[in-house]
């Protein structure tokens, strides 16, 4: 045996491109668009990118689904209270103060700090006295400076005790510093503190916001006020009587 051959050499069959009768196969549609210059129409490439995606196994994102850094934003919850009424089991003794005003004296804080809102709430106080039959003459309204100052207005009414009960009525709107939380927050111990130290009911209608549109919703709550510091005010009436009796 030489280096130049090799037992079997001369017994090699010819490769399929020597075999006789045999053709190449066909070139598809688009490579002969490609091998023409002329590239596949723009549906066609989109259908082929993602054919060639499914092949590598990434699946494509629906296009209604948010990307991944908006979805993991924080949603903000809506107000909301939970509904029913509370329901005391047959057996006890109950105590429930009612929110006719007839023959109660009321007195009404109002801070003119944002005075668009607290004039709503002022109105929707006393359209609420009124359908409560406070009369007019029975209704005193002290304006302050703004809600710091309404605790303040608050003790002073009281501590007169010509007033069945009294309502604080401001509006504190969120900014861009902290004053907001101490403002809001002393408007509120402040006024609870009054009613604490004179036994005179003093109700919270001060509207807390992040934003001066919030106040649409929330005026209403001069009227809620003004039920809820009629209703104290009628059961402290209720106990007293019964400690006297």
């Amino acid at each position: 045996m030489t280096e130049e051959r090799w037992p079997g050499e001369d017994r090699i069959s010819t490769t399929e491109d020597d075999e006789p009768g045999t053709e190449a196969p066909e070139a598809d549609a688009d490579a002969e668009a490609e091998a023409d210059g002329e590239p596949a129409p723009p549906e066609e490439q989109l259908e082929a990118e993602e054919a060639e995606q499914r092949r590598d196994g990434d699946t494509p994102a629906p296009d209604d689904e948010p990307p991944a850094e908006e979805d993991e934003l924080p949603r903000l919850r809506g107000p909301g209270h939970a509904p029913g009424q509370l329901s005391v089991p047959d057996g006890y003794g109950t105590l429930t103060g009612s929110s006719d005003g007839a023959g109660r004296p009321v007195a009404v804080v109002v801070s003119r700090f944002n005075g668009e809102v607290t004039n709503r709430l002022l109105e929707s106080a006393l359209d609420e006295l009124e359908l409560a039959g406070v009369a007019r003459d029975a209704v005193t309204v002290v304006q302050v400076p703004g809600a710091f100052e309404l605790p303040l207005g608050a003790m002073a009414l009281a501590k007169t005790r010509r007033y069945a009960c009294v309502v604080a009525l401001g509006c504190v709107i969120r900014g861009e510093t902290p004053h907001f939380d101490y403002v809001a927050g002393e408007a509120a111990s402040g006024l609870q503190l009054a009613a604490l130290e004179t036994g005179v009911p003093v109700s919270f209608g001060v509207l807390t916001l992040d934003s001066a549109d919030q106040a649409d919703e929330r005026v209403g709550k001069g009227a809620e006020a003004v039920r809820t510091a009629l209703e104290m005010a009628d059961l402290f009436s209720q106990l007293r009587a019964s400690a006297t009796a």
